[in-house]
Parts: C-alpha cells; structure tokens; sequence
C-alpha cells in the first residue's frame, strides 16, 4: 500500500510540473517557445533539408568505397610501385622519394575519384541550391586545394617515411608525435595563408555591431583587435564564422553571407557561441584529440598493413612498410578505420559545439537571435533527427536540440520571458 501510494504521488508530480515550470518562469512555455521556431521551416523546405542531410548519410559509405576503388586501382595496376621507381630516378637521398611520391599519387587518385568528387561537392550541391559557383569557378578551387594537398602531403609522407625507417618497430607511436605537428602547424598557417587563398578576408566596416563583438571579445580575453568579413557568397548562401588560428595567427572572422541574412542580434549569438571556441581552449583540445584518435589509427594500419603485404605485397610491387608505394594500403586502412570512427568523432565535434553554444548564450544574451540562428543553419541539417540519427552523424547539435536550449537560457535568465512568434525561415531558394 504504501509503494502504492507513492507511485500515485509521483503520478500526480509528474502532471503538474509543467505547469510548475510555466509558474516558476512567468507562464512562458518552453516546449511550446521551441515549437513556434521549429514550424516556421515545413512543407518542401523541410523535406527538402530532410533530404539532403539524409543523402549524406549514404555518402560517408559511398564515399569510404570509392576512396578504396580508388587505392585498389593504385596498388593493382602497379602505378603505385611505379611512382616509387619515379621518385627513386628522380631523387638522389632516400628521404626525398617520398615527397616525389606524393606528387603523382595525389594527382593521378583525385583524377580516379573526380567523377564522385564533382556529383558530390558540385552537381548534388547545385540540386539542393547550395552552390554559387560556375561549374569552371568550382574547378578553379578544387585545383587550388590540389596544389595545397600536394604541398602538405609531400612534406607528411617525407617526414612519417623518415619514422618509418628509424623505428620499424614503433613508427605508428613516433608518427602520432608527426600527426600532432602536422595539425598544429595547419591550425596555424590556415587562417594567414591557405583561406585567403579561397577567399578575400577584409577588416568589417566601422559600426555598432563591430564594437559589440570587440565588446564581447574584450569582455572574454579574447586578444582580437579586429574583425575579418570573407565573402564566401561566391560560394554559397549558407552562413558562417570562426575564431580561428593558434597563437599569433588567432583571428576573428565571419563571413558577408552572416552580415546580409541576419539581424545584429542574430550575429551577436554567432559571435558569441565562435568566442566559446577560443575561451574553452576547443582548438587546442581538439588537436589533442584528434591526434589520439588518429594516432590509434596508425596502430592499425602499422599492425594490418604486414600482413596484407605478406599476402599481396610482391604482387602489388611495394617492398615492405618502409616503402612509399605502400600509401595506398595505409589509406584503404584509415579509410575504413575513420568511418567506423565516426560516432566518435561526431561526438566529439557535437560536445564542443554545444560547450559553445551554452557560452554564447551567456556571452552574447541574445536566445531568440540564437534560435533564429539555429534555424537558418537547418536549411541544409535535419531539424529533427531521432536519437540514433544525432549521435551517429551529427556534428553539431540538431536544430531542435539548440533551440531548445536557448528557449531554456531564455526561462532562467530573461525577465518575464514571451514567446516569439518568428516568420518562416528564408531558405533563399
């Protein structure tokens, strides 16, 4: 009887906290604040989100096998072991080969893989109108990120092939150490000289808003003395901003597509979540992380990648670990090892993001400018995924997730909260 009881008062508790919740904030319902901006995205522009993200799950298989295809086609035909001799003609020391290397293997696998490359990067994007760009102006980009790919993994596989020979035992624990610098010096170089290189970067014009990202900036340590706009419309609608960079190279930027879409409110919130980055030290531990994860990785492919050699390897023409005809073995490996892994790195991403989101909250105090934010960013996200759909393949919290959330900030920190009745949401296509 007593048990009983109980469970009849906790019976009659559980009805009446909504209504205790709607006391305690002044009568504003946050389920039903969350409501009005999830429905202001319905019809063919949610279906057509829906869509899109969902294809996207199909792509990370698809994308994993054509990577494969493409390495097999490397190894069985014996172009591999046949850049190898390339570099070895070419190359008096040992330790350049594999830079030599890198050259025609990144040429001749973005060749192999360019039909997938341009249905999923350009023709899908253009169906959902999330491309800007001429089909010759997409080229232009992808020839440039060609030459930076070249540059970048010529001086990785100099340096990993150099771990290799001088510790064929432990190289995968040496070559984390690789990865790891490799990383950092990319966090750093990429804002100074690779984004510029994709995009124009100029100082934001003098104004109210510029002062109150300063404002907040100053407010949070952060050492930024400017603001950088970068006209990323050329490419696509979507919006975007970053506090980018480590160390010396750190700097605060947004895109004009962030300028022209929102109200001031709306690019205070992003301001704020991308000063959450910077403050929480996200950069930094990511790197840390993404190092382990991949420095696991190499495990992998230092304990698999013998064994397959005893199998294939003469057939294939590579001699052994040490040799840079192996590359594609090590790909097919860390292809399969990094879509397993992609729960775990989506989560990672997705806790730092949230992290981010409840600083910018209290950094910027703007939850409906926030919400609108959230919203925009679901033109091309699932609103509303299951549980599952979150934790596998998002990166960042869903629509329906961040909404929430700053209805929530909303109910503890705004005097006499309303609910916003927004329009619907400009999918500017």
């Amino acid at each position: 009887m007593a048990f009983k009881g109980f469970r009849w008062g906790m019976a009659a508790l559980l009805l009446a906290m909504p209504g205790m919740a709607a006391a305690a904030t002044g009568g504003f319902d946050v389920e039903a604040a969350t409501r009005a901006y999830l429905d202001t995205l319905a019809g063919p522009a949610r279906e057509r989100s829906d869509a899109y993200f969902e294809g996207g799950y199909w792509l990370l298989l698809w994308g994993t096998l054509v990577a494969i295809v493409a390495e097999w086609i490397l190894l069985r035909s014996g172009l591999s072991a046949r850049f190898r001799a390339l570099g070895e003609r070419i190359a008096r020391r040992r330790w350049l080969v594999p830079a030599i290397y890198a050259v025609p293997y990144i040429v001749i696998s973005s060749l192999i893989v360019l039909p997938w490359t341009i249905y999923t990067d350009f023709v899908r994007e253009g169906q959902y109108g999330l491309m800007n760009l001429s089909f010759t102006g997409w080229l232009g980009e992808q020839a440039i990120a060609l030459g930076v790919a070249i540059v970048g993994l010529a001086l990785f596989l100099m340096a990993l092939f150099a771990v290799i020979r001088r510790a064929p035992r432990w190289w995968w624990a040496w070559g984390t150490g690789v990865v790891f610098i490799f990383i950092v010096i990319a966090a750093v170089i990429a804002p100074v000289f690779i984004a510029p290189l994709f995009n124009e970067y100029t100082p934001m014009a003098e104004g109210p808003l510029r002062d109150r990202i300063l404002a907040m900036a100053e407010a949070n340590d952060v050492p930024a003395r400017d603001v950088f706009v970068f006209d990323q419309s050329k490419q696509h609608d979507r919006i975007s901003a970053n506090v980018s960079g480590l160390f010396g190279t750190m700097r605060i930027s947004l895109n004009d597509n962030l300028l022209e879409r929102t109200s001031p409110a709306e690019v205070e919130a992003v301001m704020g979540h991308e000063l959450g980055h910077y403050v929480l030290n996200h950069v930094i531990i990511g790197v840390a992380y993404i190092t382990a994860i991949l420095g696991l990785g190499l495990f992998v492919v230092a304990w698999l990648t013998p064994r397959i050699l005893a199998r294939r390897g003469e057939r294939w023409g590579v001699r052994g670990v040490d040799d840079p005809a192996v590359v594609p073995v090590f790909a097919i490996i860390l292809s399969v090892y990094l879509l397993v892994m992609t729960p775990v790195l989506n989560t990672m991403t997705r806790v730092f993001e949230s992290q981010a989101d409840a600083f910018g909250l209290d950094a910027a105090r703007q939850p409906d400018g926030f919400a609108a934010i959230a919203m925009k960013l679901s033109e091309y996200r699932k609103i509303e995924p299951s549980a599952f759909e979150e934790f596998v393949f998002f990166d960042h919290p869903s629509g329906r997730t961040r909404v929430r959330m700053a209805m929530e900030w909303k109910a503890a920190n705004v005097e006499s909260p309303r609910i916003v009745r927004p329009p619907p949401v400009d999918t500017r296509r």
